[in-house]
């Protein structure tokens, strides 16, 4: 039975419990909209553990909250999924714990795709085309990152997330953070400036691995992390990427250009120290390793030094020992060194007598010099003079030679334009250049005729 609105409040200035306003507004609803099918796309939709679907039916202008429970869910004879453009039967009602306007849905049919996802899935093909998402051209990502860069909010939960993870596992990392709005009209351009900005500022700001963050949210609070522009710009980066967007079921275009998808921004920080990480745990395994090796190498070093102290004597001991050895040596040196010097004496006797029987005739051995020099210089004048001779006869050979000789004896020498010799007029024909050397000049020529050996030239005609 429909309610009036104002039969609720009663005269004068009584009030109404929350409770039984809320009770009443709830019969208004259901008894001014009847059972109906309402269109819109399915967007927020969530699987509940006990079966219930909870999900948000929306166009370009209005949004509901509508629920569906188990025994009519799964009576649904396609799965439900996100983006989905559907039409629900529904009743209108309230939700009394909340005092939440919702849609209690009896019946889904399907409709098509939703506008945002029906754009989604166009622009994700045409990328893809382009290659922007294949895996060949996807970075690993540094191990042992020098920096970490952060494009997010700094309003937003995810930032806090991601640095609580960073703290935690590699607290001594540099973190640059650029920020930027990550939902609104103008997001998706902002977030591609900022990813520009911080790969043209890695090398001066110390960074080599960037996180794009965002906490969970609807296709719509998304939806700028589908943006082209961001797309382009997170493919291009000099650095590697990795995008950290939403929850395990949130996927954008962001995560698909990006060098490596996190499910979530916490996870995002997780991958990007996952390599400090490991080596912070193969530097304990090797501090470990290293202080079983010393302790092995101190335990040798005192086994060592028992060895030896048993093996030490009492200095005392020692050098009475030295000086017995001493005592017996002392004689020993003396008859060696006696021996010596009396070997050393007799020997320079012997060279004296030696050198003395060896010494020379230097009168008779100037004479024989004097005649071996004056023997020397008489051979020298004989060499001397036949060597002119031999040298006048290869000067006047050597003029009979000269070519010059030759053309001064009125020959001449012929050279073909490249100035080679011609020897023989074989290589010669009419009209050819040449060169023809005379004692004193070059003439240049032509050839007109040739003629044989032995026969007369014709004169040329005037």
């Amino acid at each position: 039975m429909f309610t009036r609105p104002d039969a609720l409040f009663r005269p004068g200035d009584e009030a109404v419990a929350v409770s039984e306003f809320v009770r009443h507004a709830r019969r208004v609803l259901e008894g001014a909209f009847p059972l109906g099918w309402i269109s819109g796309e399915v967007a927020n939709l969530t699987r509940a553990a006990s079966g219930h679907l909870y999900f948000t039916l929306r166009d370009s202008a209005a949004q509901v909250r509508c629920v569906m429970y188990r025994s009519r869910a799964q009576l649904l004879p396609f799965r439900l999924a996100e983006g989905q453009q559907v039409d629900v039967r529904a009743l209108t009602t309230l939700y009394e714990p909340r005092g939440e306007f919702q849609l209690q849905v009896e019946g889904i049919r399907q409709a098509g795709r939703g506008g945002l996802f029906e754009a989604f899935l166009l622009l994700k093909e045409r990328l893809a085309a382009e290659g922007l998402f294949d895996e060949a051209r996807k970075r690993p990502l540094p191990p042992l990152p020098r920096g970490i860069g952060i494009v997010t909010s700094t309003a937003g939960a995810a930032l806090h997330d991601v640095l609580v993870a960073l703290g935690r596992r590699a607290p001594h990392l540099p973190v640059v953070i650029y920020p930027s709005p990550v939902q609104g009209t103008d997001a998706g351009g902002r977030l591609a400036t900022a990813v520009a900005e911080a790969g043209a500022r890695a090398a001066t700001d110390g960074i080599d691995l960037l996180l794009v963050c965002r906490g969970g949210g609807s296709l719509e609070d998304l939806w700028a992390f589908n943006d082209e522009q961001l797309v382009r710009v997170i493919a291009a980066s000099p650095i590697p990427v990795v995008c950290g967007i939403g929850h395990e079921t949130d996927f954008t275009l962001a995560d698909f250009a990006a060098d490596l998808r996190a499910a979530t921004p916490t996870a995002a920080a997780e991958l990007a120290s996952a390599g400090l990480v490991q080596a912070a745990q193969r530097l304990d395994r090797h501090r470990e390793a290293l202080r079983r090796l010393a302790l092995r190498r101190v335990d040798g070093a005192f086994e060592s030094l028992d060895r030896m102290r048993l093996r030490l004597r009492h200095p005392r001991e020692r050098l009475a020992r030295q000086r017995e050895r001493l005592a017996a040596l002392a004689p020993r040196l003396e008859r060696t060194a006696t021996l010596r010097v009396e070997r050393l004496t007799a020997r320079c006797d012997t060279l004296g007598h030696r050198l003395t029987h060896a010494l020379p005739d230097i009168a008779t051995e100037q004479q024989t010099l004097a005649r071996l020099r004056q023997a020397l210089s008489a051979n020298l004048e004989r060499r001397l003079a036949t060597q002119r001779l031999q040298l006048d006869a290869l000067r006047a050979q050597l003029g009979q030679l000269n070519p010059d000789a030759v053309l001064a004896r009125g020959f001449a020498i012929v050279r073909d334009m490249q100035g080679r010799v011609v020897r023989d007029a074989a290589g010669l024909a009419p009209g050819d250049r040449i060169d023809v050397q005379t004692r004193d000049a070059h003439i240049a020529a032509r050839v007109e005729t040739l003629s044989a050996k032995g026969s007369k030239a014709e004169p040329l005609p005037d």
